[in-house]
């Protein structure tokens, strides 16, 4: 990377670590969706619970492909910062979904000892399955350089957002 992809990868690391929300879309079976998912990042990738009888979970099971966004309800457009991306979602399971509830639960600790969240919160995690979106193509949107300015992210070592 050169330094200004250092930078840009900076400063979309430092947008994901500081937001909680992605809205999720996706298709199959039971259609066009739109899911708002709380995550925890890995680098680019994201890592999110939800249960597999969800609408957007039955999507996921038959079509992996997603896209998503990331941003806050800014008042002005000359404010608006987020991200957009498109890639595709896997089912966790074994050590890669432990790792997913111990980052998980460092961002949010209500779930980090089950034990100890209240009765709702550990009812709901016992029907839920863990998920990892790897983005393919990613953008970082930043009205503050220019309205509509986007810059591509590289998503992989050698892969440029298209």
């Amino acid at each position: 990377m050169n330094p200004t992809d250092t930078e840009l990868h900076r400063r979309v690391l430092d947008y994901l670590q500081a937001h909680n929300v992605a809205t999720l879309a996706t298709s199959g079976p039971a259609g066009l969706w739109a899911a708002a998912v709380f995550y925890v990042n890995d680098d680019l990738d994201l890592y999110f619970l939800s249960s597999p009888k969800s609408r957007h979970g039955i999507n996921i099971a038959a079509n992996p492909t997603i896209a998503a966004t990331i941003q806050e309800d800014y008042k002005t457009w000359p404010e608006i910062k987020g991200i957009q991306l498109e890639g595709t979602v896997r089912r966790l399971e074994g050590s890669e979904q432990a790792a997913a509830i111990v980052r998980y639960g460092r961002k949010f600790p209500l779930v980090a000892d089950l034990a100890r969240a209240p009765r709702e919160i550990a009812a709901a995690f016992s029907k839920i399955s863990w998920y990892q979106i790897t983005p393919e193509t990613l953008y970082f949107i930043d009205n503050s350089r220019g309205f509509g300015h986007r810059d591509p992210v590289t998503c992989r070592k050698g892969d440029d957002a298209g």
